[in-house]
């Protein structure tokens, strides 16, 4: 008895169908590239996150919302975010809060890599060498702008203080000092990073100093920490030259506008896409039904010529 009511207990047990695991976020599996477009399409609609992961944009005119724009981009920029968070064991939100895309390069902010350096456990907390401001310099610029419809272009002055910084930290499993590379204002002045318009170098020199110290340091020592990307100031301060087929160097004008590129065109979902697989079906059976139609009119239209013409061979004219 004792037997039959085991095997009873376990028939119903093996009947009842066992609950589905969750899938784990992946781009490369079928059920985890859906729970991936899941989270990605909940993120999307908050306003938590940056204006580049939105589904909708804000239209806005002389400062004031008017309307919301679909923003086709936003779900697959979530998706990609997703993606690296799990890839760095880091929250999704604070990925999306702190990385930029300038010119459709994906770029950290300096306060997320020396975050990063100091939470990964390798090195004591990042510390910066600043040295004493030096005697101050007259600096003569040229600024760009549009005023007008027009470029104009005109000269500028401005007053700097020549400054080093060094950022180190400690490794802790050999307890070396890692220094990383000496950032100059005159490496500024050399680079154009300093006389760029909208630069902050002029206004901040001294945090400037400290975040690109930070960045090299960390691109430097630990490259798998952010993945191989540069700070957002770096991207936005260096301009690629690329060499042709004579020699010289050219440039990106789209580097020069300092401008944000427009998002794609609206990428549908799963719905709207069999919704318009839907509709396509819908016009291709109209389009045949039109067809049809105009076929059996030709057909009458003809069978009608065919009996005028037997009627009028059959009179006699004069």
């Amino acid at each position: 008895m004792t037997q039959q009511t085991t095997t009873l207990a376990a028939m119903q047990t093996s009947a009842v169908a066992a609950p589905k695991a969750d899938a784990p976020m992946s781009l490369l599996t079928g059920s985890g590239f859906d729970q991936i477009q899941r989270v990605a399409k909940a993120l999307s609609a908050s306003t938590l996150v940056p204006v580049q992961y939105r589904a909708f944009t804000e239209k806005k005119e002389y400062g004031r919302v008017i309307g919301h724009e679909a923003n086709g981009a936003g779900l697959p920029n979530c998706i990609v975010a997703l993606n690296m968070a799990q890839r760095m064991g880091a929250d999704p939100l604070m990925v999306m809060q702190n990385l930029y895309v300038i010119e459709g390069r994906p770029s950290w902010s300096s306060q997320f890599i020396i975050a990063m350096l100091n939470s990964c456990g390798r090195f004591s907390p990042l510390r910066f060498d600043l040295s004493d401001p030096g005697k101050s310099e007259e600096l003569t610029y040229s600024a760009t702008f549009w005023k007008d419809g027009k470029k104009v272009t005109e000269p500028r002055k401005a007053k700097i203080k020549h400054q080093t910084c060094t950022a180190w930290v400690i490794e802790k499993e050999t307890g070396d000092r890692l220094n990383g590379p000496t950032i100059s204002m005159q490496m500024a002045i050399d680079e154009g990073w300093l006389t760029k318009n909208g630069s902050k170098w002029l206004t901040m020199p001294e945090v400037m100093l400290r975040y690109r110290a930070a960045s090299m340091l960390g691109r430097l020592y630990a490259p798998e920490l952010l993945m191989g990307l540069q700070s957002r100031e770096e991207v936005e301060d260096f301009i690629d030259a690329t060499a042709d087929s004579s020699g010289t160097y050219s440039v990106d004008v789209n580097d020069l506008r300092n401008k944000e590129p427009e998002a794609p065109s609206i990428v549908d979902d799963d719905d709207q896409g069999d919704g318009g697989a839907t509709e396509s079906q819908e016009s291709a059976s109209e389009t045949a039904e039109t067809a049809t139609d105009q076929a059996e009119s030709a057909t009458e239209t003809a069978e009608t010529v065919t009996e005028e013409a037997a009627d009028t061979a059959g009179l006699n004219l004069e």
